[in-house]
């Protein structure tokens, strides 16, 4: 492990003494590719060494949908955990109380939500540092991520943990890379770009694709794409995730400071000890999630208006609903009759690739 590590830290020392500019863009973005294999590999360790998820870590998915919680020791997760799910996981004000995963549930407007209290994160994570590891390969796993700041220190302990996660490929409130990268058997490495600017330079290119030993492939520029989003789509490993910033212990600062961290994208204040904005934060990770309520309605029988079928925003058609009640169900399936925001007019008989939208009410109609 030392070695990886001390070639990550040899690599980083480098670039931090490598001005940017034209002239060392491509070098640069060849240590940006040896970097990132660097990291891969400290993610996936030999067998040999039985570098596994470790104690506690495997927890099983359930529910509709994972959240995990983010943060340096001691800012207040586990008292969070506790008061939004009423499951008990050691809460102390001495640091590292939480060394193993605790999961907990919450029923939010008829979805399941499970949360999981991931070990405090400490600088160095993604260089193998403590249990960092596990908890980032945990993290990988969660639909949206919390990241809970103490609100006396938040600026500084953000950019340390969205660092690390970063490390660890791990893309927070980001779309995927608009570019199109084929390898194909002759014929070099061709650079082809719509964007009117672009960072990126053919020799540029080139340097990261030798670094992957790749050296032909046709690559196709949207925008004014970077070297790091080309390494991206090259790993192909990236999760991209949605974050909220979780301020906790506002109860602790000015109104100044507050109206300071108002300004911050992606955040939500809070006391978890005091038990402020709590309805605020659950709004907000529905709003991340976005998850899709369907109802069911039985033949002859009012819709069920108490147990939703949850379906992700990506994955939200009438097969997907089928798919998540029965999967036999649409060997069954004639046609649906739908009422709601996504139908024409009520009730609508639709086929298994209509799109549904939140809170619509469903029949299926079987073949007899």
């Amino acid at each position: 492990m030392a070695t990886v590590m001390q070639k990550i830290k040899d690599i980083e020392d480098e670039m931090a003494r490598t001005q940017k500019n034209k002239a060392t863009a491509h070098h640069l973005g060849l240590l940006k590719a040896k970097l990132a294999k660097l990291r891969r590999e400290l993610l996936t360790p030999s067998s040999k060494g039985g570098g596994g998820a470790g104690e506690g870590f495997d927890v099983t998915k359930s529910g509709d949908s994972r959240v995990g919680l983010v943060g340096f020791p001691s800012v207040g997760k586990s008292t969070l955990l506790n008061k939004l799910t009423g499951t008990f996981s050691e809460v102390a004000s001495y640091e590292f109380t939480t060394l193993t995963c605790i999961p907990g549930v919450i029923t939010y407007r008829g979805a399941k939500i499970q949360l999981l209290d991931l070990p405090g994160i400490i600088e160095g994570a993604k260089d193998g540092k403590g249990r960092g590891r596990q908890v980032i390969s945990t993290a990988r796993t969660c639909n949206c991520i919390l990241i809970v700041l103490d609100a006396i220190k938040p600026i500084t302990h953000k950019r340390l943990i969205e660092k690390e996660l970063e490390g660890f490929g791990i893309r927070l409130n980001k779309e995927p890379p608009n570019l199109t990268f084929r390898k194909k058997d002759k014929g070099g490495i061709n650079l082809t770009s719509t964007a009117t600017t672009t960072h990126l330079d053919l020799e540029t290119v080139k340097a990261i694709c030798s670094e992957y030993r790749i050296h032909n492939a046709d690559i196709t520029l949207r925008y004014d794409a970077t070297a790091d989003d080309l390494i991206d789509v090259i790993e192909g490993s990236r999760v991209y995730i949605p974050c909220i910033y979780v301020v906790n212990k506002i109860d602790q600062i000015t109104l100044e400071e507050l109206e300071i961290l108002d300004k911050l994208p992606h955040y939500c204040p809070i006391s978890a000890h005091l038990e402020w904005n709590l309805d605020g934060l659950l709004d907000k990770i529905w709003e991340y999630l976005s998850l899709t309520r369907i109802y069911t309605k039985p033949k002859g029988m009012n819709p069920d208006y108490e147990d939703p079928v949850i379906l992700s925003s990506k994955k939200r058609t009438v097969e997907d609903f089928c798919n998540r009640i029965h999967k036999d169900m649409l060997k069954q399936f004639k046609y649906a009759l739908v009422w709601g925001s996504s139908a024409k007019h009520k009730p609508q008989r639709v086929g298994k690739e209509h799109e549904l939208e939140d809170e619509d009410v469903v029949q299926i109609i079987k073949k007899v």
